[in-house]
């Protein structure tokens, strides 16, 4: 009998073990995929408001607040834009001094907690930049995709997807440079965006479902007359645009890829942001495990898997080692792998999906020569 009791305590314990590691493997697993939009990353570090001036703000001395560039800056109550670090200012020894361009919306007050972010700009075009567009619904898979329009003069457009962590925002960084090269943009939101249908598990899949709605994208492109299109991803939305321009049934219609900060190794990612929210390393492999079990995201991801899908057109990668949720590697290799095809800026200093904040004019021109041989 006290056999039988003790092979039950011991099975139970067992279970119940098993039973805690799934669940602590799932909840690891949601660091990455569940990340809210609009948030910053948990990977960026929380700094303190120590006082404003005119056009100064004083931060927390981090590395983070000692970027170089011009990021937003955001608050629970407020959105602002810091540039450089301001040399020659008086400050204590535990703080920087940046330049404080704007304040968008609220007012940062010393005392208030704060992450930079790569939005610069809060709105849709009109509001943000003065630029007239028209909003769009693109029929997709799951439902209507709420897309911005905005016209331009070439048959070659632009459809830009953000990633991880943000909204549709992120792309208006870079809308004016489009359009000074007179490209039709087209910027949709996709599933799990607040404004988008929601996923059928709720959950991010890392691109590998999400391609669908940019393919959707793609179709009404090449069906309102765009006889060439370049597809420019951020995160998660490169890894979107990888898989669009190898798997569409419309791929002969994309002439180049724009990749910022790609993920091209999900575990990488995973296990990034999942360690950013203090996991204990002894539950990363349950994480990865969960979000394999959860997501279908098995196999082909491995590290060399974007090999697969080939690159056989004109890429430009900008990446950069200070990027601590998808790893600068695999964008060396991927060019490495295709040296006729993808050509990679690397950009130091910047964080995921960064490479513009750090030096917006060098970025700015490297678009331009990339893009022009596409017009």
């Amino acid at each position: 009998m006290r056999t039988a009791r003790a092979t039950a305590a011991a099975v139970t314990a067992v279970i119940g073990a098993g039973a805690a590691a799934v669940a602590a493997g799932r909840f690891a697993s949601d660091a990455a995929l569940r990340i809210p939009s609009g948030r910053p990353l948990p990977t960026e570090p929380g700094l303190t408001v120590h006082a404003t001036a005119a056009g100064q703000v004083a931060l927390t001395r981090d590395l983070a607040a000692l970027r170089p560039g011009r990021y937003g800056l955001v608050g629970e109550r407020f959105h602002a834009v810091v540039g450089p670090v301001l040399a020659g200012t008086s400050h204590s020894a535990d703080t920087v001094v940046r330049r404080l361009e704007r304040v968008t919306y609220g007012t940062p007050e010393p005392g208030d907690r704060a992450r930079f972010t790569p939005n610069v700009h809060v709105g849709d075009p009109a509001t943000a930049l003065g630029v007239d567009h028209t909003a769009l619904d693109v029929p997709g898979e799951l439902g209507p995709l709420p897309t911005w329009f905005v016209p331009g003069a070439r048959d070659t457009w632009v459809i830009a997807v953000h990633g991880l962590g943000a909204t549709r925002e992120h792309v208006l960084n870079v809308l004016d440079a489009l359009r000074r090269n007179q490209f039709p943009v087209l910027v949709p939101a996709y599933r799990g965006d607040p404004e988008a249908p929601r996923s059928p598990d709720g959950l991010n899949h890392l691109g590998e479902t999400e391609w669908r709605d940019l393919d959707a994208a793609l179709r009404h492109a090449v069906d309102s007359g765009a006889r060439k299109v370049v597809l420019y991803g951020w995160s998660t939305g490169a890894t979107m645009a990888l898989r669009t321009a190898a798997r569409s049934e419309l791929r002969e219609h994309v002439a180049g890829l724009l990749l910022d900060s790609p993920v091209l190794d999900w575990e990488s990612t995973l296990r990034a942001l999942a360690g950013a929210r203090r996991t204990p390393g002894v539950l990363l492999p349950l994480a990865v495990r969960a979000a394999q079990g959860r997501t279908g995201l098995y196999g082909d991801h491995r590290p060399g898997a974007v090999r697969l899908d080939g690159v056989a057109i004109p890429t430009q990668i900008f990446h950069g080692p200070d990027d601590a949720v998808a790893p600068w590697r695999f964008s060396r290799s991927l060019a490495a792998a295709h040296p006729n095809t993808v050509t990679l800026q690397t950009v130091r200093g910047a964080p995921h999906a960064a490479m513009w904040n750090a030096d917006p004019a060098a970025y700015e021109e490297s678009l331009r020569r990339f893009l022009v041989p596409l017009m």
